[in-house]
């Protein structure tokens, strides 16, 4: 949909004058400081599970303690499709604002319950228990939170601009993560390891609820995109089902997608030390440094996809990634330079960034309003849990078994997939239920059986 909801904002649909125009900047603003918190929030985990590991699995050495909580962290990723049904049932039947809602509240209780919770050494095996139970529900609030903070971005987005106006989600995704590397450091400089271990590792999770609460506000502000409709077959599975071909094609792209982004990014420190010998220190610089240009650029590649089309973006992320994968990680693990190791990985995530700048909308604009929040979170969730989530440990799989560049090739031929599914998705621009005077299902080839005229 083109405009805000004329109930909610008093602005006539189709308008797009300075009012206008302030109230959706604002709306961008508002959901997607909701999105860096909740990321913000999970990659918290990560960062500082070093930290607080021995406080909750004191027994077995320090490699053990880590496998453990890493275990819980792989907990996070598979409660994601969970969390897209959940929160893509309540966006497509109640409405966006209070998915998100509900789902910064979520990951709000999440990180305060892990700052709190009692350790090892006064609950016993409870601990990790409620650990567990704390991780499973900021999984479940991520997993809820891309979905309807896509959808939403999308359909608040003006027309002409949507590319480059749901970028912001993954500027927002991305700047989630440097946060709770910021933090780390932070603490690093003004704290002790000792300190840290003891219970300095607790401030980044009251950080993290804290942003939520202002998260929260902002959120209670913004004006529901979602047209009133059918509610009794909205947000069900038996009508996603109707668009299956969409949601097939969906999360065929989606899983190529998904898999270079943690290959690039979270996987890519680890590569740079073992396989490369770089220094630790230094692979951290290179890849804070990285990550900072990659979330700079993500507007530009929305924006481009605005001019060529969502389509072109697509075929060019995919076709060039299944180009480049074998050769840059090829380059990338033989290179000792920091500044060459710096520019290579900046090129994949350039490549990468034809994807994930419109991640949001190039879904959102596949799947009717009623089903479109439960469309592009369950098929981002399934594609993350089983390819994005299993990333690292499938590359480590390969090393460990000798056969590492066996790895390169298995994201290869995902990219592959993705190249053949950007070449069957149908063109948004005429085909898509955001601008297209088409419908997608006719795109695609048939209509499916169960649809309306």
């Amino acid at each position: 949909m083109s405009a805000l909801r004329n109930d909610t904002i008093g602005i006539a649909p189709g308008t797009h004058d300075a009012a206008d125009r302030k109230r959706r900047i604002w709306a961008i603003v508002g959901s997607s400081s909701g999105n860096l918190v909740e990321w913000y929030d999970f990659y918290c985990y990560a960062f500082f599970a070093l930290y607080f590991a021995p406080a909750f699995f004191p027994k077995g050495d320090s490699t053990t303690q880590l496998l453990q909580t890493a275990g819980i962290f792989a907990v996070g990723f598979f409660m994601r499709p969970v969390g897209g049904w959940l929160f893509g049932r309540i966006a497509d039947r109640v409405g966006r604002r209070t998915s998100m809602v509900v789902s910064v509240l979520m990951m709000c209780f999440g990180s305060l319950l892990i700052g709190i919770l009692p350790t090892y050494e006064h609950v016993g095996t409870l601990a990790p228990v409620l650990l567990l139970l704390a991780r499973m529900l900021q999984g479940l609030s991520v997993g809820g939170e891309y979905g309807t903070s896509a959808t939403y971005m999308s359909e608040v987005a003006i027309k002409g601009k949507r590319g480059f106006f749901a970028s912001f989600q993954y500027v927002t995704l991305i700047g989630g993560q440097l946060l709770a590397s910021l933090v780390l450091v932070l603490l690093q400089t003004v704290m002790t390891a000792p300190e840290l271990t003891a219970w300095g590792w607790r401030i980044p999770f009251f950080i993290g609820a804290g942003l939520a609460i202002v998260a929260l506000y902002l959120r209670r502000s913004l004006a529901e995109t979602k047209e009133a409709g059918d509610k009794e077959n909205a947000g069900t599975f038996a009508e996603l089902f109707k668009h299956w071909r969409a949601f097939c094609v969906v999360l065929a792209y989606t899983a190529g997608g998904s898999l270079s982004f943690y290959t690039f990014t979270t996987y890519m420190q680890k590569y740079l030390v073992n396989t490369a010998g770089l220094p630790k220190t230094s692979a951290s610089q290179i890849m804070t440094c990285v990550l900072f240009v990659y979330m700079v650029i993500q507007p530009l590649f929305g924006a481009l996809s605005d001019k060529i089309g969502r389509k072109a973006n697509m075929l060019l992320y995919s076709g060039l990634g299944t180009l480049m994968v074998v050769p840059l990680m090829t380059a990338l693990g033989t290179n000792k330079d920091p500044y060459l190791a710096f520019a290579l990985i900046t090129l994949g995530l350039s490549v990468v960034s034809f994807y994930t700048g419109i991640s949001g909308i190039v879904k959102a604009e596949l799947f009717p309003t009623n089903v479109r929040a439960l469309g592009v979170g369950l098929s981002y969730a399934l594609a993350n849990a089983m390819f994005g989530g299993t990333a690292e440990f499938v590359a480590l799989w390969f090393k460990d078994a000798g056969t590492e560049s066996t790895f390169f090739w298995y994201v290869t031929v995902l990219m592959a997939i993705a190249f053949v599914a950007s070449l069957i998705m149908p063109n948004p621009k005429v085909h898509g239920y955001l601008d297209g005077a088409g419908t997608v299902e006719e795109a695609l080839g048939k209509k499916p059986r169960f649809a309306h005229a």
